[in-house]
This record gives C-alpha cells, structure tokens and sequence, in this order.
C-alpha cells in the first residue's frame, strides 16, 4: 500500500518507518551539521556501506498489475551504536539511493540514535524538522516548475479561435 511520508499528519507520534523514510531522502548538508556531535561515535559494523543495485517496481496507474521498472543504485549499511552490551546498543540501518557511503553512514547513526526515547525530542528539532521542511521546499520547487510548463488545451482552442461553434456552414 502507498504510504506518503511527507504528508504526515501533525498528530501522528513519530515511528520509526516514518524518519527511516526521511532519512533515506535526507541530503549530507543536512545531515552533518545536525548528527556533528555523534560523528564521533566509531560503531560496530555489522554492514559495512556497500553498493548495489536493486530493481524499482512500478503500477500502471497507481492500481494496476505491478511491474519491473528498472534497476536503481542503493547504498545499505548497519551499525550498532550505544553501550557495551548487547541490550543497551541500538542497531541503525540506512538505505540510499547512489553511492554515498557517507549519506548511509550518517543516516544509520541518526536511525540508531532515534530509537532512543531521551534523544528522539532534540534529534527531531535539529534533523527531522528542518529535513520535512528541506523536503516540502524541494516539492513545491518542482511542482512550481512543472506548472510552469503545463498546457490548458480549452483555452488554446479559444485562442485559437477553433471552438466548435466557429463552424462554416453553407
């Protein structure tokens, strides 16, 4: 089922799928400056950041039957960041589009370090929220441009002077 992670509800409490989706978008400019502190954190590796590809799918329509679409480059990676025991450390993961072994990096230290109740209030205002509006900006940038080059054909036919009603009749 389609889930649109940039238009979630400002009552929803924030889960983990949510900022995973968030980061996975998040750029390393943004990134860095809000995670500067905890870069100097040295995680366990459990993935070391590798490239690969994997196959996109899409829907003819939205609904329809599922197809394959292509292939696309993804950067994954898990750590584990926290404590000496197992059952204090948290495990972050990330998935990237390209090659930036650096974006995944930063964006499983942020995933292991949201899964901390005492850290997730300060992580969302310096990470989450400037990220939502970095990303909502980025759409209506988009948006503006292809509006930019829409076509209203009933109002070229007006111009034109082509509606039906113009038709010679002898």
């Amino acid at each position: 089922m389609f889930h649109a992670f940039d238009n979630l509800p400002a009552d929803r409490p924030l889960c983990r799928p949510d900022w995973m989706a968030l980061l996975a978008r998040a750029p390393v400019a943004l990134l860095e400056p809000a995670l500067a502190q905890h870069t100097r954190i040295e995680p366990q590796w459990l993935r070391p950041p590798e490239t690969g590809l994997m196959m996109v799918q899409g829907r003819a329509g939205g609904t329809g039957e599922r197809f394959n679409l292509g292939e696309v480059t993804v950067t994954r990676c898990a750590l584990r960041v926290g404590g000496v025991s197992r059952e204090s450390a948290k495990v972050g993961v990330a998935y990237v589009l390209g090659r930036s072994h650096r974006q995944a990096r930063l964006a499983a230290i942020a995933d292991a370090l949201l899964q901390d109740p005492a850290q997730q209030p300060e992580l969302e205002r310096q990470l989450l929220a400037p990220l939502r509006e970095r990303l909502a900006a980025d759409r209506a940038s988009r948006h503006a441009q292809a509006q930019g080059s829409k076509v209203e054909f009933f109002t070229v036919a007006r111009e034109a002077g082509t509606a039906p009603d113009d038709e010679d009749t002898e």
